[in-house]
């Protein structure tokens, strides 16, 4: 089979297309026959060697949607779909044409999302379902997304908007927020950090109960703009991994901060949460999946490269 494959780490140049026999699933496991695989930004760090258990010769991908050309007779045939910490990091990844994985890690596919459109949600749809669901999100909650023009971002305000919530989305750009509040979303322009808690309260009276920073350089910021007893989820930091804290203020308002890591789940745990949350797809209550770029497996090497340099373009690769 076609796979992308990488035996060194620190340099996409390590990263090749690569023909090697189709794996052969254990007992209890699945073989898919990948339709269509997300590449993440998580893939190209891997590759660059920021996730040092990483074992090699490895082949990267977290996302996929294909079907079950192997493995117990209630999934033969079936469209699934599913993420996790273990592909492309301790077990082989998706992409390729084929993947081995635990008859528990997957999920029937929605079926009003084509497999591109499925593999494109693993990773920012299981991230944002996480935060809100231990940061306690539910109807009627005041929540704040900050970069809500990502994908993490996008997928949070969907999840809040079907969970009741009352959302307020922060992004960088006069353009995005006037996109947001085309489609019906409240939205602020993030400025200087230190307006962000006036800006908060003027929308949100008594401030927001849950903050989710998707940049990882609000926080800091985020504290003067939390509601007394309220939680900031995070899912990223600055380079060096570390801020300035204003811990007073944090707890004189009973303030928690909950760090939000997708690779602390497997493939069965993120199956569950693809399950509780596909079906609102097919209930037509999440918006579908738009804008996604599909590229050819053999012009992978190539998709990695370009999300290197800054592409905010979601690639597919179809084997």
């Amino acid at each position: 089979m076609n796979a992308l494959q990488f035996s060194a780490t620190g340099d996409l140049a390590a990263l090749r297309l690569v023909d090697i026999p189709t794996p052969v699933p254990a007992a209890g496991d699945v073989l898919v026959q990948i339709k269509a695989a997300g590449l993440n930004p998580s893939d190209v760090k891997n590759v660059l060697g920021r996730f040092p258990y990483t074992t090699l010769p490895r082949i990267p991908g977290r996302d996929f949607a294909g079907v079950v050309v192997q493995g117990p007779q209630a999934l033969l045939g079936q469209e699934v779909w599913g993420t996790g910490r273990d592909l492309g990091f301790f077990a082989d990844g998706s992409h390729a044409q084929y993947l081995t994985v635990s008859a528990q890690g997957v999920a029937r596919k929605p079926a009003q999302l084509s497999f591109a459109q499925a593999a494109s949600l693993g990773v920012p749809y299981t991230t944002a379902w996480d935060a809100l669901e231990r940061s306690g999100v539910g109807s009627g909650t005041r929540l704040l997304v900050i970069g809500a023009n990502g994908a993490v971002g996008r997928a949070a305000l969907a999840l809040g908007k079907i969970r009741g919530t009352q959302v307020l989305a922060a992004v960088r750009r006069a353009d995005q927020v006037e996109t947001l509040q085309a489609e019906g979303y409240t939205a602020i322009a993030l400025g200087e950090p230190d307006a962000l808690g006036a800006q908060v309260h003027g929308v949100f009276e008594g401030g927001a109960e849950v903050i989710f920073d998707t940049t990882g350089f609000w926080l800091p910021a985020a504290v003067a703009g939390l509601a007394p007893f309220g939680r900031i989820a995070i899912i990223a930091a600055p380079a060096d991994g570390h801020v300035q804290l204003p811990a007073l203020a944090l707890y004189r308002k009973g303030g928690s901060v909950v760090g939000i890591n997708s690779l602390l789940y497997n493939c069965e745990q993120c199956a569950v949460m693809l399950a509780q949350f596909g079906r609102f797809f097919d209930e037509g209550t999440l918006p579908l999946p738009a804008g996604l770029r599909e590229v050819a497996l053999t012009d992978g090497v190539a998709c990695y490269d370009a999300v290197n340099r800054g592409s905010a373009d979601k690639f597919i690769l179809l084997p």
